[in-house]
């Protein structure tokens, strides 16, 4: 993709056909609403290694001080910071110190709300992707370039250095984009992946949405919980 030349990307069909760009008005909206718009959108990176180009296919939804399993649930701090900035700007942090996370911000300023991209389909790039991805680890498939938050994060090349990036510049080095549909596509949605706590009951926060029968929909985990202690006598 050159920042000269109209947007374009493959649709759903694989023909490549114009994309919009939306406006950060479109990021300001409700959080849910902007998730299940954010499926079959694209997102893409440009650097001097060359373009990736990610549709998105699961996301999850996380809603600020009403969400206990988002960052911005106490509060604003240093790291979640650009949650409480303009919406359409990437929030990424780093998990567990052992990989990065990707998510969108939405609703207005200082209404912290995010979308976490979960997993996508690589469809331009795919030659660079895979290299980023076999420099870190073992790739077996184009299925599982982007197939969860952390290697979704190595295919685009997206660390640290992209927080609070702005992704509504078209000529801008992460970019999302969308085709335009008349349609919701069909999606499905359930709990959210690897959440610990309240935030992880599905009953109350069935805020992991995904497109229906696509590949590259990561495994639902629950959170990790330790075994309890057993008092031997």
């Amino acid at each position: 993709m050159n920042p000269s030349e109209p947007l374009e990307s493959p649709d759903a069909a694989g023909r490549r056909a114009p994309v919009v760009v939306p406006a950060r008005v479109w990021f300001a909206r409700p959080v849910h609403l902007v998730a299940r718009d954010l499926l079959g959108a694209c997102l893409t990176s440009r650097s001097p290694e060359g373009d990736v180009t990610l549709r998105i296919t699961e996301v999850e939804a996380y809603g600020g001080a009403e969400d206990p399993g988002s960052h911005a649930y106490r509060g604003r701090t240093a790291r979640n910071a650009v949650m409480f900035a303009e919406p359409g700007r990437l929030y990424v942090y780093r998990h567990l110190g052992l990989h990065h996370c990707v998510n969108v911000v939405t609703q207005p300023a200082g209404s912290p709300s995010a979308v976490l991209l979960r997993a996508g389909e690589i469809v331009e790039g795919k030659d660079l992707a895979w290299a980023r991805r076999e420099a870190v680890g073992v790739v077996d498939s184009e299925r599982q370039l982007a197939r969860g938050p952390a290697r979704l994060a190595v295919a685009l090349g997206i660390d640290l250095t992209a927080n609070g990036a702005d992704v509504t510049e078209a000529g801008g080095d992460l970019v999302l984009h969308r085709h335009q549909v008349l349609a919701q596509p069909t999606h499905k949605s359930g709990p959210r992946v690897g959440v610990s706590g309240a935030g992880g009951e599905g009953s109350r926060f069935p805020w992991r949405y995904w497109l229906t029968d696509e590949r590259t929909v990561s495994a639902y985990r629950p959170a990790y919980r330790a075994p309890a202690s057993v008092d031997v006598s």
